[in-house]
């Protein structure tokens, strides 16, 4: 007879929270009319083939964003954007914040994966063609994103004020200034003057976290928003070996591989962050020699590189410009790539994929002669 009272006041709290849950999805539903959204979700489905995998990239480089985005505001109530005052900030942060320097740490480590995982994404959209019609809005605005995190990790990188951060940003920016025509007033203006200064890690500070972010998260509202209308891209060359094509409902299926991955992601950053703290270094002396071996962020000492082999003079142009107008064209040609395709019909498709092959390997070569110079 207990047992049964029991068990009949269970239900009836059940049935109650049921009932108040229902409410408030109907107050929600009346007001931001989710059934569209519920629709969405439960129509919404995922290729399923041996290329699959690929298709997370996008998402960890999403969670990355959101980590970038999470401990940045965090860092922003101690962080202090002078030249006289930043690197000490820093260093507060580091030894007096509780876990400060845990924040920090993961802050710098995520960039750097968010970078990586940026590319990654990018090559395995590039090789699997995913940029073919109708995706062609979805791969330029992803290529745009691309260039956003590279100049979220340059703006990033003066922000300590330390040794190493303002003679690579001195270097970078007097780069800039070889570009025809723009490149002198463009370096002026990142610089806030003709030298790097209290004045240049101001604009930085503000580019990082007010310029940027505004662009990047508009640029990613568009991308997901294609994503969601166009639906994931099947690679040509399972279609042509699968004439049935399985598939996964998005939600819950995909959604929570997805969100294990974001756990798995979590966790092996802060352990990263926990074994290999980011190091501080040096608080910047603008009248100190440059120390040896100076060099950018891992994502641009291919470039870098590069521009050490390329003779002071080709023919009447300067070396560094023809580097830099080059780099710039490539720019260009990766933002262009599914409009080529298109225009050959797709019979470039096996030229792409080999100059795909040769612009990794190109990479990857480039920055471990750099690592190994240095080493030596």
């Amino acid at each position: 007879m207990q047992k049964s009272k029991h068990t009949h006041a269970s239900t009836g709290s059940d049935d109650s929270r049921k009932s108040a849950c229902n409410r408030v999805v109907a107050w929600l539903d009346a007001r931001f009319h989710l059934e569209g959204l519920r629709t969405f979700f439960a129509h919404k489905q995922v290729p399923m083939h041996k290329h699959s995998i690929w298709y997370y990239l996008g998402g960890i480089s999403l969670f990355f964003f959101v980590i970038q985005v999470t401990t940045g505001v965090l860092l922003l109530f101690y962080y202090r954007p002078s030249a006289e005052s930043a690197f000490e900030s820093v260093q507060f942060i580091m030894t007096d914040v509780h876990f400060g320097w845990l924040i920090r740490s993961v802050h710098s480590w995520s960039a750097n994966l968010m970078v990586l995982s940026v590319f990654l994404h990018l090559f395995s959209v590039f090789f699997l063609r995913a940029y073919r019609a109708p995706r062609e809005l979805t791969w330029v605005s992803g290529v745009l994103m691309l260039f956003l995190v590279m100049g979220f990790g340059f703006s990033g990188y003066l922000l300590p004020w330390n040794e190493l951060a303002f003679f690579a940003t001195k270097v970078g920016t007097e780069i800039v200034a070889v570009v025809p025509v723009i490149g002198k007033p463009l370096m002026i203006f990142l610089r806030g003057g003709e030298d790097v200064t209290g004045a240049t890690l101001t604009r930085f500070f503000a580019i990082h976290v007010a310029v940027l972010p505004m662009l990047f998260i508009a640029l990613l509202g568009f991308h997901l928003l294609m994503v969601q209308l166009q639906g994931m891209s099947i690679p040509p060359g399972v279609v042509k070996k699968q004439r049935r094509i399985k598939m996964m409902p998005f939600f819950p299926n995909f959604l929570l591989r997805d969100l294990l991955g974001w756990v798995v992601a979590l966790g092996c950053l802060v352990a990263i962050a926990a074994l290999f703290p980011w190091e501080l270094g040096v608080k910047a002396d603008p009248f100190a020699p440059a120390p040896a071996g100076i060099r950018p962020e891992w994502y641009f000492v291919f470039m870098f590189e590069t521009l050490k082999y390329i003779p002071a003079k080709v023919g009447f142009i300067d070396g560094e410009v023809l580097g830099i107008l080059g780099f710039g064209l490539v720019a260009f040609l990766l933002l262009c790539v599914p409009f080529l395709y298109e225009k050959t019909g797709g019979r470039s498709a096996r030229l792409f994929a080999a100059l795909g092959i040769v612009a990794l390997i190109f990479m990857l070569v480039m920055t471990a002669i750099s690592y190994l110079g240095g080493l030596g």
